[in-house]
Formats: structure tokens, sequence, C-alpha cells
């Protein structure tokens, strides 16, 4: 596997870009039955669309052309929200919305992004492959949207802040912090003593730059392939939410391909999403010490206190109750007794 620095990503891209970035000045390639759109919210650098771009390649060639996936990144198609509405009309084809953003959609969605509740990967990733990801896929199937089963990965959700480091929750004390538009993530700052702001991630850098919010929190390699650390200072190791991104296809369209083209499509973005994984891991060994020369200030807060004040406040008992309990079952089945 390559060493996925900025500079690599964005050279694999830059070779990813002519067989699979759609733009409108590109005549449609001859012979492809199905033309389908991906949309998603990342740089065309982050893995998300390196690998998609190669998924998208094999599934053009193992289909003679049939399967033509053209990926939209970086909001070409909206944000969130609008992707999220137009893969369920068909209008678009495929996209990989956080289970945050899907939670309006599927309330149980996000049990994967209960504050502090992973640890480590070993416990995402046989909770996501096992039986969590497999109740939030057929979740995800009664609402007419298909997910893939391999979730692919965005990361270990982090806090920046522009005006000073956070050390115990005593410091969110009336942050203004970006958070998606999700109930839970709402939740839990809510709950740390923070003034959470829902937004649409493409609107994070304006909103950061003219201080409208004084913090946002995401994986490590968002800030990087976005460029946050043009307008955030510090950088706290919380760890507080585990995200991923759940490639989901609109079950109008995926319903209309034949069915052994499903098949090939499912299985090279399920392999593609397990290289993402690695390649993620990758990037997250590397790029503190990248966002650190370009002047960031890391931390890692001890994520005892954290968890004391969310257990304390009725945050798990709330969540617990709004999830239910066969999925919250599932959930403490790989990470231990909440609350």
């Amino acid at each position: 596997m390559p060493d996925f620095s900025r500079r690599t990503l964005i050279k694999t891209a830059a070779l990813a870009v002519p067989a699979t970035l759609a733009m409108p000045w590109v005549s449609a390639r001859a012979a492809a039955k199905f033309t389908y759109k991906y949309g998603n919210n990342l740089p065309l650098t982050h893995p998300l669309n390196v690998r998609a771009a190669e998924a998208a390649d094999r599934i053009r060639a193992a289909t003679n052309g049939d399967l033509d996936i053209r990926i939209f990144p970086n909001n070409q198609l909206g944000g969130d929200t609008d992707m999220l509405n137009q893969v369920r009309s068909g209008a678009i084809d495929f996209f990989t919305p956080s289970a945050l953003v899907i939670a309006t959609l599927v309330p149980s969605a996000p049990i994967n992004a209960v504050g502090f509740a992973f640890p480590s990967y070993d416990k995402v990733w046989a909770a996501m492959d096992g039986d969590l990801g497999a109740y939030v896929g057929a979740e995800i199937e009664k609402v007419g949207l298909h997910m893939m089963k391999n979730v692919w990965d965005n990361g270990f959700r982090q806090l920046t802040t522009s005006a000073k480091p956070v050390v115990t929750p005593d410091d969110l004390a009336g942050i203004k912090i970006r958070v998606p538009v999700s109930p839970l993530s709402i939740s839990l700052f809510q709950s740390l003593g923070a003034a959470p702001t829902p937004m649409q991630f493409s609107e994070v850098y304006t909103a950061l730059q003219t201080k409208v919010i004084d913090a946002q929190e995401n994986p490590l390699p968002i800030l990087q392939t976005a460029k946050l650390y043009e307008v955030q200072k510090y950088g706290m190791l919380t760890n507080h939410i585990w995200d991923g991104f759940l490639f989901i296809a609109s079950g109008k369209t995926w319903s209309r391909l034949p069915e052994d083209v499903r098949k090939i499509a499912e299985g090279a973005l399920n392999e593609s999403g397990i290289k993402q994984r690695e390649d993620i891991a990758k990037m997250n060994s590397s790029v503190k010490a990248d966002l650190e020369s370009k002047g960031m200030v890391f931390n890692a807060p001890d994520p005892a206190p954290f968890r004391e004040v969310l257990k304390a406040k009725g945050f798990y008992a709330q969540w617990h109750e709004k999830f239910g309990d066969e999925a919250w079952t599932r959930l403490e089945k790989y990470v231990g007794k909440l609350g």
C-alpha cells in the first residue's frame, strides 16, 4: 500500500479523474446501458473517492461497459440533506452518508455514533461487519434504500477549536460547535455543556473563517483534505464518535440493474471499502504530524470524565430508550455496558 500523504493522494486521484469524475463537457461513454451517478461531500483527493474511482473502473470492465458509475465529489450535487433526498427519489443512484446524516430517515442508523462508545477499531469492525452492521442495513432496506455490506471508514471524530484547547468537559461550556444535522450529535454536545450548531459540511469552512462558530468535530483526514487547519488552531484527540460512510444505493434504480450486474457492483464496492479502511489507517498514522506542521496544536484528553458527565446527564439512558433494546443490545455486545 502506498503512503497516503496529501501529495500522494492528489497524484493518485489525478490518475483516477479521467475515468470516473463526471464533468459537464465530457460526452457520455458509448454503449453503457446504465449510467449511474454517485454523489458525496468529500474532495476528490480523499481515499473514499480514490477507491470509489477504482471500483467504478472495475465495475465498468467486468460488466463490459454496461454499468458506468460517474462520481460527483465535493458537494457538486448539493449538501448531505439534498443528496439524501435525491438518492431516495432516484435522482442520484449512490450516496455515502455518515450514519449521522441518514438518521433523519433511519433513526436507528447512527447507533455506531453513541458518544465515547467504541474504544478502538477492532471493536468497530467486529460490530459493523457483524450483526450490528447487519441490523443497520436491514433498517435501511425498509425505507427503500440498499446498503452495501462493508461500511467505509470516516474515522474517529476529533474536536477542534479556534480559541482555546479542550482538556476537560468544563472547557466545552458555551462553545459554539458545528455538528452534523443529527439529533444524536446535538444531544451529545448539549450534554457536555457546549452549544451545538447543526450545519451542512459544505458550509463549515466559511462558518469557521467568519467566526459564526468556534469549533467543529471531524476525523483528522477530513481536517487535512478540507483544509480546516487553515481556520482551526487546536485539535483534541477525543475519539468521541466513530463515524463511517454507509455506501447506499437508491432502491428505485438499484433494482433496475440485472442481478449479475448488481452482484459485480456490490462485490467491487465492498472490496474497495476494505482497501479504503486501510488507506484511512495509514493516513491516521501520519496526518497528525502533517497538521502540526501546518500550525495545529494537539492534546489527548482523558475520555473518562466525558463519559461520566454523559452518564450523569442521562445521555446513555436517553439514547438506549430511543434506539430500543434490539439495537442497544447489539451495540453493548461489542463495547460493553454503557450508562
